[in-house]
Parts: structure tokens; C-alpha cells; sequence
């Protein structure tokens, strides 16, 4: 009897990714001073990545500080980015978060809103592995193409 087991993509594959790809141009637009120049993509998605031990070492509460919020502003844009992209319709993101790290994230077509997250503990925001990151974003992205699809007129409006 043979057991099918997953496969997860090598970290290469996804850094590879439209996503990966997109996600670096929005964390460089980020840096005024020029730091993330001599790195490359993997060390500049380690924030991203919060392993248990990582998420250990973070306090259960806290507030954001502003990197933080601005990697999670690079996320929501980079997801926008894929939407005009793919569809050709203009994504918009709009963030909007307590100093507690409470709040939503929305993206919106036309008069579509076509991702909706609520965000919470924000100052532990990050995915346990770049393969995990990678499922969340086809996820939203899906949904997102889904209700694009559902209601074209919305979306262009």
C-alpha cells in the first residue's frame, strides 16, 4: 500500500514566485538608506518567517512598532500588485491598525472589496515557513480572482 505524502516546495521555487518577487520590490521601495541593496531575496524575507522559536521570544502582548507595520503594509501591497497584474483592474489596499496591532486590512477593485483580514496581534505577524506564506497568499489570491469573477461589474466600476 503506497501513502501519498505533500510536498512542499523548495524555498528556491518560492522565492521564484510572482509573489516572492513582488513582496522584495515592495520591502526595497521601503528602504530609504539603501540596506537592502546587498541582500538577497531570502534574507530579505526573513522577517517574514516566524518559526516557533522566533514566535517564543515575542512577548503575547505588545504593540506594533514601525517596521513591523510597514511589512505588513508591503504584504497588502505586493498582493495588490499581483491583482493588477493578473486582472488589469487597479487594486487599492487600505490598512488600518491600532497602536495595540489590532485592526483590518481590505483590498479593493472598483467597488469590490475583494480581500478582507482582520488583523490581530500584529506584532507577531509572520508565517512559519515561506511554504506556509505561500499557501496563505494563494488562498487570498483565489478568493480575490473568485469574487472578481463573481461580480465584474463591481470590480470595474
Amino acid at each position: 500500500m503506497m501513502t501519498q505524502t505533500a510536498v512542499s516546495p523548495n524555498p528556491e521555487e518560492i522565492l521564484n514566485t510572482d509573489f516572492a518577487k513582488e513582496l522584495v520590490k515592495q520591502m526595497r521601495a521601503l528602504d530609504s538608506y539603501g540596506l537592502y541593496d546587498q541582500w538577497g531575496p531570502d534574507k530579505i524575507l526573513d522577517p517574514f518567517i516566524l518559526t516557533k522559536e522566533r514566535k517564543r521570544e515575542i512577548p503575547v502582548v505588545g504593540d506594533p512598532d514601525d517596521v513591523t507595520m510597514s511589512r505588513v503594509k508591503a504584504f497588502y501591497n505586493a498582493l495588490s500588485c499581483l491583482i493588477e497584474k493578473e486582472r488589469g483592474l487597479m487594486a487599492v489596499p487600505m490598512i488600518n491598525l491600532s497602536h495595540e496591532g489590532f485592526g483590518r486590512a481590505l483590498i479593493t477593485t472598483g467597488k469590490l472589496i475583494v480581500i478582507d483580514k482582520t488583523l490581530r496581534d500584529v506584532h507577531r505577524f509572520g508565517f512559519p515557513s515561506l511554504s506556509k506564506m505561500k499557501d496563505e497568499v494563494d488562498k487570498l489570491l483565489s478568493n480575490a480572482y473568485k469574487l472578481m469573477d463573481e461580480y465584474p461589474q463591481v470590480a470595474e466600476l
